[in-house]
This record gives structure tokens, sequence and C-alpha cells, in this order.
């Protein structure tokens, strides 16, 4: 019997994202990013930080092909994802919305097993390989106990959880998540980011809207901050997470000290 694989055991290297003079807004008057030039490092965990109303959706969004720039344009390992087809482009980056419409009626496992549409095809049904992705991400994100709960019944922290578990049955070297952590008691959102970690470890490449700036510090490798529509700086955590940038970006007067125990940025706001 073949080895269970784990997420992120796979031959190859996790892809990149360059944005490169983006400019994308939802009605042609109104843009959201104007000329935003960002990178995303191959094989890090790139946050994505600002206020409320900056873009960031806007800006995974866009990474994912779901919103059309007006310029500029979005480019996945070199390639201009607007070339890439449509089933490849759900095989290599898999997006965990913000929000998520529940179908009525559908149990936990039937949702998750829809991680796996991207990998069917008419000559290659349903396998072996696509059951064992599925119970490890359940697995992975402590929802097998739910498998047939029907998910409109689930709290908001358990639904949560069942989305992350879709997108990693997906099983796609890129991961972008818009506040994966969103509606999770403090113990879940670390157990989250500390998977989320791993996967980086293992090769994935994670792309995520945080609003903690304490999590974005201690978790992330990269961080994009983020303001009226633009990309103000991009770098490690320590080079980003200082009290001027932070009064540039937020205008929160704040102290930034050392964690104890990680030496990254902990933000003390005044």
């Amino acid at each position: 019997m073949e080895p269970e694989r784990g997420l992120g055991d796979r031959p190859g290297t996790a892809g990149a994202l360059t944005a490169e003079g983006l400019t994308v807004g939802y009605r042609a008057e109104s843009a959201v990013l104007e000329d935003v030039s960002v990178s995303v490092p191959r094989g890090g965990f790139t946050a994505i930080i600002g206020p409320n109303g900056c873009g960031k959706s806007t800006l995974l969004r866009a990474f994912t092909r779901l919103l059309p720039p007006s310029s500029g344009r979005v480019l996945l390992d070199g390639r201009d994802i607007a070339a890439v087809r449509t089933a490849e482009l759900a095989r290599r980056q898999s997006l965990l919305p913000q929000q998520s419409p529940v179908p009525d009626g559908i149990r936990v496992e039937e949702l998750v097993r829809r991680g796996r549409y991207p990998h069917q095809s008419l000559f290659a049904q349903w396998t072996e390989g696509d059951e064992r992705a599925v119970a490890h991400a359940m697995r992975l994100t402590h929802v097998e106990e739910l498998s047939d709960r029907l998910v409109d019944t689930l709290s908001g922290g358990q639904r949560q959880r069942v989305w992350i578990a879709l997108s990693l049955a997906q099983d796609t070297p890129l991961l972008l998540l818009d506040e994966p952590t969103t509606f999770l008691d403090i113990a879940h959102q670390v157990e989250t980011l500390r998977l989320l970690d791993r996967l980086r470890a293992e090769g994935r490449t994670i792309v995520a809207v945080l609003h903690d700036l304490d999590h974005a510090a201690r978790f992330a490798t990269h961080i994009i901050a983020m303001k009226e529509g633009r990309a103000l700086a991009a770098g490690a955590p320590a080079e980003i997470l200082t009290e001027d940038r932070i009064a540039q970006v937020f205008g929160l007067a704040c102290k930034v000290i050392a964690d104890p125990d990680t030496g990254t940025p902990v933000v003390l706001p005044r």
C-alpha cells in the first residue's frame, strides 16, 4: 500500500506571485488598488496587513483572477495568470474567501470533497488519493467528528475550520486565505496559524490577510503593508512592524517590543 502523503509533500516547489502595476476596481470609475507592484516570495508565509477598506481582500482576489485588473498584471511563476487555463490555475492555487455561501443541505465531508474537483477529469474520477487527501485535510483541521453534520448547523468557528479543510483538500502549492482566523477562538486561531506555518515549512507558499499584528509578526516570514489602495512597504516582520510604520499605516501610536520567547515584534498600543 502506498504510504499516506502529507499535504505539501509533492515534487517541485511552490509557486510565487508578482503583481506589476496592478490597478483594480469594482466599478469602472472607482479603483480600489492603484498601481500596486508587490512580490510574494516562493515558499514563504506572506501576511497582508492594513486598515479596513485599504484593498487587502481586493489584492487577494486579483491574485486569483477573480477580479481582472484594468491595468497591470499578475504573474504566477513568471506567467500572466490571464493566460493560464482555469483548471490549471485551480490545481496550483486555492483561495479561502472572507465569506463563503453555504449550500443548503450539504454535509461537512461532502463540502470538503469539493476541494478535489480540480483534480477530476472525464477519464480520472474519484481515487484513493482523493480519499486520502480529504481525510488528511479533515484531520489537520479537526473536523472529522463533524463529517456527517449539516454545514449550516455549525457554529461560525466550526464552519471556518471546514472551509479551511476544503482549501487544504484542494492540495495546491499556493494557498491564499482571507482572514482565516475569523470566528475562531484564540486557541483555534493559534492552531490554524501553526498549521499554515507547518505547510509553509513543507514547501507551500502561504498568503493570508491578517488583522492581528502580533500573529503576523510571529508566523509570517514576509509582510505587505497596505493603505488606501497602495502597497506602502514589504519585507520581513521586523522591518515592517516598527513604531513609525505602524503609525503611518494605521494612525496608531504604539510601542514595539521583542517577544521574550521568539524575538518577534509585539505591538503595544499607547
